[in-house]
């Protein structure tokens, strides 16, 4: 008769064993590797503590309504950036795609009598196409990220400034499927836009994707180690096409938010974008070096963002000294990743 060995057990008790040996420092080191999202979320937490004591206007839901939705724009690009970072990528052609997507949108139903809805999802697909052409040029020619997306940044712009003429679009020339994203809402004490809800749906579109589905997994096999995501049978090209297309798609939708939050479209608008959503990522505790991160810990990244720059002004606090701290968070964010990246998972 043949017995049969659990292979589970052995290795749950020695991992039980090893965690034993581990010191405090290290066991903690491996919570936060195992859930990246913890650590953004007690800085939000402790910021929003220090901010109030610092200034008690700063918890008021109008304070709270103003930080929201400042962060809506940045937040939903960093939601694509955080699929680009995951694959160990990096994307400097988010605010472009942003843009143009945008002004096309906008351009289509002022200057060229298209039809608000159908304006919409032109200017959306025009996102759309432009992930796909980093995409083609990330996988085909096999050029880095940073490079690909470095070079097309300068090309969208390019394309938005020479197709507007450099001029932007009013609320009021546009019809209103277009402004739709800016449209307030009362919730409780808060006051918000249709542009947040958009925003956090889509977080919720995509942290499901990611969690739930095998495309999701192999967005994160892609991040840890590409070679050996091919060896098991990943079509590694193919995921990577479609992280920067679903990306596009994404940036897409955030000219429409972005719309409705400015109430014009500009080729002048978000211009720190690309640094910005890199920013939320970072502190979200999404690894540059791909693999690792979260949805939720970009969200809680721009939050953080937020709270910090609205906590700092209405602490008197210069705006230079303002740009540090938001600096100074990133420096500290890669360095408790690279101190995460040590543990075995």
């Amino acid at each position: 008769m043949t017995t049969t060995v659990e292979p589970d057990a052995p290795a749950t008790a020695a991992e039980q064993f090893a965690m034993r040996q581990q010191s405090p420092v290290q066991r903690i080191q491996h919570v936060l590797h195992s859930h990246p999202s913890i650590s953004p979320l007690l800085v939000l937490i402790i910021s929003i503590i220090a901010f109030t004591i610092a200034n008690p206007r700063f918890i008021q839901p109008a304070t709270i309504s103003i930080i929201l939705q400042q962060v809506a724009v940045i937040a939903a690009l960093a939601i694509g950036q955080t699929l680009v970072i995951l694959t160990a990528g990096i994307d400097l052609s988010v605010g472009a795609i942003a843009i143009l997507s945008s002004l096309l949108m906008a351009n289509f139903a002022v200057k060229n009598g298209v039809p608000g809805l159908l304006a919409l999802i032109l200017g959306i697909g025009a996102g759309v196409l432009a992930g796909a052409i980093n995409g083609t040029l990330v996988t085909r020619l096999k050029l880095p990220p940073f490079i690909v997306t470095l070079g097309t940044f300068s090309i969208f712009t390019a394309i938005a400034l020479l197709y507007s003429g450099g001029q932007e679009v009013g609320r009021r020339q546009m019809p209103a499927v277009l402004n739709w994203a800016g449209t307030r809402l009362a919730m409780g004490p808060f006051r918000i836009t249709t542009g947040v809800i958009v925003v956090a749906l889509l977080a919720v579109v995509v942290a499901f994707i990611l969690s739930q589905t095998s495309w999701g997994r192999h967005v994160y096999a892609v991040g840890n180690d590409a070679e050996a995501a091919r060896l098991v049978g990943i079509r590694v090209d193919r995921v990577l096409l479609g992280v920067y297309t679903v990306a596009g798609l994404i940036y897409g939708i955030t000219a429409w938010v972005q719309i409705g939050r400015a109430g014009t479209a500009s080729a002048n608008a978000i211009v720190d974008a690309n640094l910005d959503s890199i920013t939320a990522v970072v502190i979200g505790g999404t690894s540059l070096f791909g693999g690792r991160g979260a949805v939720v810990g970009t969200i809680l990244g721009a939050l953080i963002v937020g709270v910090f720059r609205t906590g700092l002004s209405l602490a008197g606090v210069d705006d230079q000294w303002r740009v540090f701290a938001v600096g100074l968070l990133v420096i500290v964010a890669v360095s408790i990743d690279q101190g995460i990246r040590k543990v075995k998972a």
